[in-house]
């Protein structure tokens, strides 16, 4: 089983920056896209952001030219940074990987906790 362990919440004034950063252990067969979520209150959980193994990622709409996604291959790490933070921006931030396997030919998804963000002045 992988784990996902998150770091990086907190209240971030609107207008600024902050990162999170979550790290995959456990029995890791091949760690494929790895992505951040968010839940904001009263709604549904919905992606953030997304990388591939290979480092393509993808954004939101909403946080296109706000966040960036990478990753630390070696640490099985991923991180997201966040500028430009916007009140509703406000949400819980997961994260998530693929743990790929080609000898079973499947994947299994690990999510972390969650971690609380909050925009606000």
């Amino acid at each position: 089983q992988v784990q996902l362990v998150e770091s990086g919440g907190g209240v971030v004034q609107p207008g600024g920056s902050h990162e999170l950063s979550c790290a995959a252990s456990g029995s890791i067969r091949s760690i494929g896209v790895m992505g951040w979520y968010r839940q904001p209150p009263g709604k549904q959980r919905d992606l953030v952001a997304t990388i591939s193994s290979s480092g393509i990622t993808t954004y939101q709409n909403s946080v296109k030219g706000r966040f960036a996604i990478s990753r630390d291959g070696a640490k099985f790490t991923v991180s997201l940074q966040m500028n430009s933070l916007k009140p509703e921006d406000t949400a819980v931030y997961y994260c998530n990987a693929e743990d790929v396997s080609t000898d079973y030919g499947d994947t299994l998804d690990a999510w972390s906790q969650g971690t609380v963000v909050i925009v606000s002045s």
